[in-house]
């Protein structure tokens, strides 16, 4: 596991130990991994900071790594021939912009991608990094994650632990509308216990990994949060049209949330995910994964961890309250 101490590495490094697999975890040594991996130090901005890696073999790895592609191609060169399996987990925003709505596998993709590529932007740095796997273990040694939006314990981003915090503080609660607009998204769970099933199964390939569309709504996630916590509040659901109105950013300041009929709905909450399914992508309800995230929040003291290369999520208190105010 490349990373391997927070998030999705994480996730995939516990998941991996609970099947009884032997991991190993390449880090910086800034966050403590699970217990029971065997912990190898570097860093691959460094100059020599693949050292580690230089000798050893190993069934499969599963990289996470989103800025400079360089580092996916210096990390696949080195192991190639040592490793059986390149998993690159990898995101839909890797699509041509915008996708049509129901987007599978064989949308066009970025343009300007490479795979020795500096740090760009979010959607050609994740490209190159699949052009990266594939140049160095091929298209059937490789498999291609493209997942969407991730929640659940361990997120370092902030969304869900945005909700959750402020549901729980109580009181009236601006709710984007409309209740029923579908969501997709996949727990970080799932998405690593898929990881781990598709690479028994010897996939290769690309995958959008996501809930199947509708798996919840913008209310069934935020009556989750609500049952969760167990606070005293008010959804008070507003109009798309009203919420962007108040200048408020979707997505951003109202995490998870983008308003219907935009291209940026369509990308984020309407991908065909009928292959992954079919590979055995199973998806918990939406309580499970929001009560476990609380659980995880509160261990904390309420304060989730974030990432520093990721801008800080939620809606200022005084915002809300002159909307809902109005």
């Amino acid at each position: 596991m490349l990373g391997g101490t927070e998030f999705v590495g994480r996730a995939v490094a516990e998941a991996a130990l609970g099947r009884g697999w032997d991991v190993t975890v390449f880090h910086r040594g800034r966050h403590e991994p699970p217990s029971g991996v065997r912990s190898l130090h570097g860093d691959r901005t460094a100059p020599d900071g693949l050292a580690a890696l230089a000798e050893g073999e190993w069934d499969v790895v599963v990289d996470t790594w989103s800025a400079a592609p360089r580092a996916v191609r210096d990390t696949a060169r080195l192991l190639a021939g040592r490793v059986s399996r390149y998993v690159y987990v990898s995101s839909c925003s890797v699509y041509a912009w915008a996708p049509p709505a129901g987007y599978a596998e064989d949308a066009p993709l970025v343009e300007g991608a490479v795979a020795d590529a500096e740090q760009t932007d979010y959607a050609r740095d994740k490209r190159g990094g699949e052009l990266a796997a594939l140049d160095a273990f091929g298209a059937k040694g490789s498999l291609l994650v493209r997942s969407g939006l991730i929640l659940g314990p361990y997120e370092n981003i902030g969304r869900l632990p945005w909700w959750l915090n402020r549901i729980a503080r109580g009181g009236p609660v601006l709710a984007p509308g409309p209740r029923d607009l579908p969501l997709q998204y996949v727990d970080v769970r799932d998405l690593a216990e898929w990881v781990l099933g598709a690479v028994e199964a010897g996939l290769g390939g690309a995958y959008n990994l996501v809930s199947p569309r509708g798996h919840t709504t913008t209310g069934g996630l935020l009556d989750a949060c609500v049952r969760a916590t167990g606070a005293q509040v008010e959804l008070r659901w507003t109009e798309p049209d009203v919420v962007l109105g108040a200048g408020i950013e979707p997505w951003t300041q109202l995490p998870v949330w983008v308003p219907p009929g935009s291209d940026l709905h369509d990308a984020l909450h309407t991908a065909d995910v009928s292959r992954a399914v079919g590979a055995g992508l199973r998806c918990r309800p939406v309580f499970e994964t929001v009560a476990d995230t609380w659980d995880w929040l509160q261990s904390l003291g309420g304060v989730a961890p974030q990432r520093p290369d990721r801008p800080t999520v939620g809606l200022d208190p005084a915002v809300e309250a002159k909307v809902l105010g109005a």
